[in-house]
């Protein structure tokens, strides 16, 4: 039986002083991501995250994982913490007043449709 020139993208290189990246399938990445496979191929399709473009396959390499990683953080708010004792109660915003002296609002009277006023057909002799 032959053996492929070169390793599948899953499988490690054979020899550790080849330089060769480890490249992770969308499959492999989307199970350390916790999500689909269709998602990580969608978001490299659309070019929102990074990839290696193989043919027409997408592989990743550690640091792209590592950078999808970073981009998908969410960080706490920053609120920095106020005194209690000056705390302002919050008020509400302003009503508008509205005037009694407003301009009275004119009625709309639809209009029939044009097939309705005229005939194209003219009167039967």
């Amino acid at each position: 039986m032959n053996r492929p020139a070169i390793p599948p993208a899953s499988t490690p290189a054979p020899h550790p002083d080849a330089a060769l990246p480890c490249l992770y399938l969308p499959e492999e990445v989307a199970a350390v991501l916790g999500c689909s496979a269709w998602w990580v191929k969608d978001r490299a399709r659309r070019r929102l995250i990074p990839f290696i473009r193989v043919g027409r396959a997408y592989r990743f390499s550690p640091d792209h994982l590592a950078e999808i990683v970073r981009m998908h953080e969410e960080r706490p708010a920053r609120n920095p913490q106020r005194p209690t004792a000056t705390a302002v109660p919050a008020r509400k915003p302003a009503m508008r007043e509205r005037t009694e002296a407003a301009v009275p609002t004119v009625r709309l009277k639809a209009r029939p449709p044009r097939r309705m006023t005229r005939s194209h057909f003219g009167t039967a002799a």
